[in-house]
């Protein structure tokens, strides 16, 4: 005699082809949430991990503690590098594609980080 599966598999709020509703998510308005020092203990930024910073408003503009300030020439400066990174990215991977590289990861939607860890 068999026994019935106990495994329990939650029916999906959206199939695919139907219009998803995410109104359940609550998203904080955009500069609502603080932002720390960045000595903060670990302890006291927990609640972050638990909410959605929105630096962007509705009309794509830096709001709130999160704005970096940044003049003009300054976003240039780190913008060539971005750039750089996303064209190594793009010929790391066709290289791979090709059997020429065993493994690549592509970085995109990561440059920043990347290249502002750089001295």
């Amino acid at each position: 005699m068999t026994q019935r599966s106990r495994l329990h598999v939650p029916h999906p709020p959206a199939r695919p082809g139907d219009k998803p509703d995410f109104s359940y998510v609550q998203i904080s308005p955009a500069g609502a949430v603080g932002r720390p020092d960045v000595t903060a203990p670990a302890r006291d930024i927990e609640s972050l991990s638990l909410e959605m910073v929105r630096v962007l408003d509705d009309q794509h503009r830096a709001v709130g503690p999160w704005t970096p300030h940044l003049e003009p020439q300054h976003l240039q400066v780190g913008l060539r590098p971005m750039l750089l990174t996303r064209h190594f990215d793009d010929r790391m991977q066709r290289m791979q594609r090709q059997g020429r590289v065993s493994f690549y990861m592509k970085s995109t939607g990561e440059e920043a980080v990347s290249n502002e860890t750089r001295p």
